[in-house]
């Protein structure tokens, strides 16, 4: 178990997690009493999820080229610069290069921090460690948004603290310098190209990219939701808040559970076939907030094993750049899936009503249920017929 290293990237990716927290709200509030529409308030803030989209390609090769640790220290500066010159910039259009410059650095620091901790953690206790860093990532993320409740939105302080928060991120980073992980080797050669590395690992990207849809669009539209059900504004609120606590505690006991599996896409499966269950029970339990509470209590923290096991089943199929390459592929098909979620949600729910919300989000699940049946049918396959060439 190398500690330094898996502590110096779950450490520099929770601060960043804080940064994120803290300058989401902060950037549209500013936006919002300086006058903007909605609309273009929403254009700025989708740039984060193209930036992401497009940097995923570049992370391996850059950090291939430059190495792991003097890219991630890169980006935490580019990062951290991008986001202290929103508040210099006097002019608009200027917000939509620097959102730009800022989500393709946080999202080449999720990809090597991810691959960081994959290859540092041993392979019957990866699930439990990626267990941890979603649970310490998660609690930065909810760290974030009561700092900005703190410290309002005037003057240069929340900039200049989310600056400090970035910057922390470069001291572990260069603590573990000497353990960074070689992003050179690969298992597979390099021909093919990135995309390849969407489909060698299906299961995994498959469900990173229903867990980015179902989380970014049923965060988005879950407030609507709940109005139109007749759920007063704190109570939507609090059963988000529900969905968020199962997010935090139910990581490590799925990546326990996890480390304990022979292959790992039967508890993709069993985590998507919870969230089709919870989702579908939604419109049964609507009146009953305690019973709504509870359903999506357990169900946000066993959907977003998608992510944390789907990323422990990338960790024991691959290794080296390959391994640096699918994190980089996961990372895209979750920006993917942030991008037609929210699409999705509100086209079911302006079709069908307030109902059409749990059934889109079911038909995400379902259509991740009905690949991980082929894809277990097909390991079944081979079991009877062993001299088939073997997949991911």
């Amino acid at each position: 178990m190398r500690w330094l290293s898996i502590a110096a990237a779950i450490a520099s990716i929770s601060v960043v997690g804080m940064a994120i927290g803290l300058g989401v709200p902060l950037l549209s509030v500013i936006l919002e009493t300086r006058g903007y529409s909605a609309t273009m308030i929403g254009a700025n803030t989708a740039i984060a999820g193209i930036a992401s989209i497009v940097a995923a390609p570049f992370a391996t090769p850059l950090a291939a080229r430059f190495g792991v640790v003097p890219l991630m220290l890169a980006m935490i500066l580019a990062g951290g610069l991008a986001f202290v010159g929103f508040y210099f910039v006097p002019y608009f259009w200027m917000w939509f290069p620097l959102r730009a410059i800022l989500h393709f650095a946080l999202t080449v620091l999720f990809i090597l921090s991810e691959f960081w901790i994959s290859t540092s953690a041993p392979a019957h206790r990866r699930g439990l460690i990626l267990g941890i860093y979603a649970t310490v990532l998660s609690l930065g993320f909810a760290f974030g948004p009561w700092l900005f409740a703190q410290i309002g939105s005037a003057g240069f302080a929340p900039f200049g603290i989310a600056f400090g928060l970035i910057a922390l991120a470069a001291i572990p980073v260069s603590l573990a310098w000497r353990e960074s992980p070689d992003i050179a080797g690969s298992a597979h050669g390099s021909s093919g190209g990135f995309a390849r590395y969407i489909w060698l690992v299906p299961t995994a990207t498959a469900a990173v990219l229903v867990f980015g849809a179902v989380e970014t669009g049923g965060f988005a539209l879950f407030p609507v939701y709940g109005a139109r059900i007749g759920y007063p504004e704190a109570d939507a609120a609090l059963l988000l808040t529900a969905v968020g606590l199962g997010n935090v505690l139910l990581q490590i006991p799925l990546g326990l559970v996890s480390d304990r599996m022979r292959d790992r896409r039967i508890l993709l499966a069993l985590c998507a076939f919870v969230g089709l269950i919870g989702v579908l029970a939604l419109p049964f339990v609507a009146g009953n907030w305690r019973m709504s509470a509870a359903i999506l209590f357990v169900w946000g923290g066993v959907v977003a094993g998608l992510y944390t096991v789907g990323l422990a089943h990338l960790g024991s199929r691959l290794s080296g750049r390959d391994l640096a390459s699918a994190n980089a592929a996961f990372v895209f098909c979750y920006g993917i899936g942030m991008l037609i979620g929210p699409q999705a949600i509100g086209i079911g729910m302006d079709i069908a009503g307030p109902n059409g919300f749990a059934w889109t989000l079911a038909l995400f699940f379902a259509a991740y249920l009905a690949l991980a049946a082929v894809r277990l049918a097909g390991i079944a396959g081979r079991r009877q017929n062993p001299t088939a060439e073997p997949r991911h």
